[in-house]
């Protein structure tokens, strides 16, 4: 049985960035999708990595640099991108930074 998920104010969810490292929420996880909230801390990174399924970014507040596949991106508040299965990708965050995951199933 499918159960409703609701959250008023996703920029709220964590309620603090952290001082100097990443934190990450899953917010949502059923069969076909699984949402995460991460925030991270002015100069930090995920290093390049993979993903076997299709991913979305949403970037919900601050500013980062992201690089997809050969591209180079500065993201903000309300940028978006779609990532094929295993496109290597790296996030380093400029300012405080608030961003959703959605890795799809395939």
């Amino acid at each position: 049985m499918n159960t409703i998920n609701y959250i008023q104010d996703l920029t709220q969810s964590l309620t603090e960035i952290p001082s100097n490292s990443i934190l990450s929420r899953t917010i949502h996880k059923d069969e076909k999708v699984k949402v995460i909230l991460f925030s991270f801390a002015v100069d930090q990174e995920l290093s390049e990595h993979t993903a076997s399924v299709p991913a979305l970014l949403h970037f919900l507040e601050g500013e980062a640099e992201v690089r997809l596949g050969e591209q180079n991106f500065q993201s903000q508040a309300g940028s978006w991108a779609y990532l094929p299965p295993h496109t290597p990708h790296t996030i380093h965050a400029k300012t405080p930074l608030k961003m959703l995951l959605y890795m799809l199933s395939s």
